[in-house]
């Protein structure tokens, strides 16, 4: 790997580490634990588009870790993974399918990191009463991923290709 491209991941990388601690610094005024705007996968929807599916993940792992060893415990930080890890393969799967554009791509990635996290709590739990938490959700894994698919729509643009 060249000196670029790592400075570049870091770079990345270090600016979803950013957005994940102001993220975590505001309070959502929701009565539903756990939603939050997404703001560290803008980076991620911006890597996936700019560079690619390996770096996106790369730098959507490393700073769940990362954010889960600064900020949260090791339970919190599996739920992150959990949704992480699901939200990125339904980008990468829709992103290839051709379908669908930036925003759509970016709501089933919020959706899909609600789910994730919210399975693993009802694994972990041992209770499916959790899943009632699945509609409002679902409502807003769609509202932050219009709102974060839309702005990296206009990051997109604005970034060199590759």
């Amino acid at each position: 790997m060249n000196v670029k491209k790592t400075a570049g991941y870091g770079l990345l990388t270090a600016l979803a580490f950013i957005f994940s601690y102001i993220e975590n610094m505001i309070m959502a005024p929701v009565p539903v634990p756990g939603i939050k705007l997404g703001l560290a996968n803008l980076v991620v929807l911006a890597a996936l588009y700019r560079m690619g599916n390996g770096p996106a993940a790369l730098v959507s792992l490393v700073r769940v870790v990362l954010a889960g060893l600064t900020f949260q415990n090791a339970m919190t930080m599996l739920y992150s993974l959990a949704g992480c890890v699901l939200s990125l393969l339904s980008m990468i799967l829709l992103k290839k399918t051709g379908r669908f554009g930036m925003t759509g791509v970016s709501v089933a990635g919020g959706v899909m990191h609600n789910l994730g996290q919210l399975l693993v709590a009802a694994a972990v739990l041992e209770t499916s009463a959790l899943l009632y938490y699945f509609p409002a959700l679902l409502v807003s894994g769609c509202a932050a991923g219009i709102v974060i698919g839309a702005a990296g729509a206009e990051v997109v643009k604005r970034l060199p290709e590759r």
